[in-house]
């Protein structure tokens, strides 16, 4: 089934834009592919960025996750060379920064993989930052607003690559079962105490 991309807010869309156009941004930029792209390039596949600032659940209820930006794919021809950033404001959303590595081509991968899911998603990213780790998350209510949610038991989270020792990476997980795994990893070991 097809996945349903939300649309992004127009203001970060725009920044995005500005920045593309901008030859000192682009120039500026730590992405070498997107300074050498050929022909003009485009911001799509507009995804909502959450960050799940504590794993602490292992039952694998809902955990709580915070909205921090919106990335697009930046691509040119038939690939993504990169990726933009967008953050919140006080004054409303802002481009923040360009960037390319694995991410972005696992990024890519796993939309194309959760296109042949028999159901349909909303695809969002969340970060673990705790486990250096992101995923892409398949939220089950494709018609949510994708600035508010958080991820429930049964949606689907496909960790990119690279993701951290002993968690496979492009491999899909329902939340219920990938949550308590990260909150073992995330849990420090207990001080034996000998007597």
């Amino acid at each position: 089934m097809p996945l349903h991309v939300p649309p992004a807010p127009a203001p970060a869309l725009r920044s995005v834009l500005t920045a593309l156009g901008s030859p000192t941004a682009v120039r500026e930029a730590r992405t070498p592919s997107l300074r050498a792209a050929q022909g003009p390039a485009s911001p799509e596949l507009p995804l909502p960025v959450y960050v799940l600032d504590h794993v602490t659940e292992t039952t694998g209820r809902p955990t709580p996750a915070t909205l921090t930006g919106w990335r697009f794919l930046v691509r040119c021809g038939d690939r993504a060379v990169a990726a933009a950033d967008t953050r919140l404001t006080p004054d409303g959303w802002t481009f923040s920064h360009f960037f390319e590595g694995p991410y972005v081509t696992s990024t890519e991968r796993a939309l194309r993989q959760a296109e042949s899911l028999p159901k349909t998603y909303q695809p969002r990213l969340l970060s673990v930052p705790e486990l250096y780790m992101l995923t892409l998350w398949l939220h089950g209510d494709h018609t949510a607003d994708a600035a508010s949610g958080h991820p429930a038991a049964d949606d689907i989270l496909v960790p990119l690559a690279p993701a951290p020792p002993g968690i496979a990476a492009n491999r899909p997980h329902r939340v219920a079962e990938l949550l308590p795994v990260l909150a073992l990893r995330l849990t420090p070991p207990r001080a034996v105490l000998l007597a």
